[in-house]
Order: structure tokens, then sequence, then C-alpha cells
């Protein structure tokens, strides 16, 4: 704003020293009169302030976009999350594992998030690693982070989801490179499966859910909630009834 009130301001007072009543050079007119340069002056400086901050919101919209991807030299990590009552799961898909109320990632690589909720609208946010996005259910939302260093940095749920809101909670646990590979295969000899039926377990209203582990995943598990919640049953748990599996 200093770009207007400065300029404002010296004029102001050049006026007021110009045109005061002791100046004999001082000529002022008493008919109207169009004067083209007081025009260019008045509509040339509204113009470039919103030029100007036009092209600031453009450039840093763009930049501050959550599907815009992080630039590091190692690849990305594909993580997946789904909103339950009142849980967080994370479906790791090229590694085949998942983890219930903790992400753990590795320090110095992006990881690109897909978010979907199996139920009502929640918010999934980590304060120290970035921005909030939402998760809705039949929607697949995007956002991209980045721990530049290992560490434990809390996550929270930012929208009010119901009686269970405030147990949406999870820790993010950013590990080294050799760490996490470690951890990845520490996870995968766990004997849990999250398959069909333990998802649907899963999916189920609880409250103050300890972290678990799955050494195993169902191939497309999030692209099979994130259709059953488009197709409005009200639950992704539906399409792994009985009655459902039997019909094919």
């Amino acid at each position: 704003m200093l770009v207007v009130v400065v300029p404002v301001v010296l004029a102001t007072l050049g006026f007021a020293w110009w045109y005061r009543a002791s100046n004999p050079r001082a000529r002022r007119s008493l008919e109207l009169a169009y004067e083209g340069r007081i025009e260019f002056v008045t509509w040339s400086i509204p113009a470039l302030i919103v030029i100007l901050l036009g092209g600031v919101s453009w450039i840093g919209s763009h930049q501050l976009d959550p599907r815009a991807p992080i630039a590091a030299s190692a690849a990305p990590l594909r993580v997946d999350v789904v909103a339950l009552d009142w849980k967080w799961l994370f479906i790791y898909p090229d590694q085949g594992v998942a983890m219930l109320n903790q992400l753990v990632i590795p320090a110095g690589t992006p990881v690109e998030f897909r978010l979907t909720s199996a139920t009502v609208m929640n918010s999934f946010f980590v304060p120290q690693l970035g921005s909030q996005i939402y998760a809705m259910s039949g929607m697949a939302t995007h956002l991209n982070l980045l721990a530049d260093r290992p560490g434990e940095y809390p996550g929270i749920s930012a929208n009010f989801s119901g009686d269970g809101f405030p147990d949406m909670r999870f820790m993010v646990k950013a590990l080294s490179a050799g760490d996490f590979d470690a951890w990845t295969q520490a996870t995968r000899a766990v004997g849990r499966t999250l398959d069909a039926a333990g998802y649907a377990a899963l999916a189920k209203p609880s409250r103050g859910v300890p972290p678990a582990a799955y050494g195993s995943v169902e191939r497309h598990l999030f692209e099979r909630i994130l259709e059953q919640t488009t197709a409005g049953s009200g639950t992704a748990a539906a399409w792994c009834s009985p009655a459902r599996q039997a019909g094919g």
C-alpha cells in the first residue's frame, strides 16, 4: 500500500505548498476543464496495483496448489488416506502395506496423498508439514507434503465429524531412507491382512483405536472404497458384505 500512500501524501503536500496564497507563480483557473495528465495518473495507479496484486496472487496460488508436485531428488512416495469413524487409514499401494492411525514416511522424500472419506466430510492436517485438505465421500482430493528431516509430527482432523472427533489424531513418523526400508520389511512380516472382511470390521465406528499395521492389503482397495462411496450407499463397507460377494 506504500505505492499508493507515499505518492498521495507527497502530492498533497506538494499541491498545498504550490497553491498557497503567497505563491504568485501558481495560476488556478476557476473554469472546469479536462486534464489528461491528471486522468492518466488517477487511473494508472489503481490499474498498476490491480496488475501487481493479481500477478502475485496468480503465481502464489499456483505455487501453493496442494496438487503441485514438490521438487526433490527422491522419487515421491504414494499414500492413500481414508477417513473413517473415527480413525485414519493409510494405505501404501506401492509397498502393499497399510497403517491405522499412524503415518510413516521417509524424510526428504515428497509424499503424494490421495484422500477420501468413507463417512462424513473430514479434514487432514499436519500443522508442522503444511496445508490441510478436506477428505470427502465419493471424491478423491490430492495433497503433496514433505518432511525435510526425521522426527515426529502430530496430525489431526480439522473438521468436526461427530462424537469421536477428539480421537481422530495420528502421528507422522519421518524416518531416514534406510530406516523406512527396514520399517517396510518389518511391516510386511506382520501377519495381519487388510482384505474385504478386515476393512468391513475396520469401517465400523470406534474410538481411541491404537495404531495397527497390516502386512498386506487387497489390491485397489482405495479405488473400491471410492467407487462405493460415489455410488452413495452411505458406507464403504457395503461392497464387502457376504451377499455382495456371493453376487460377484
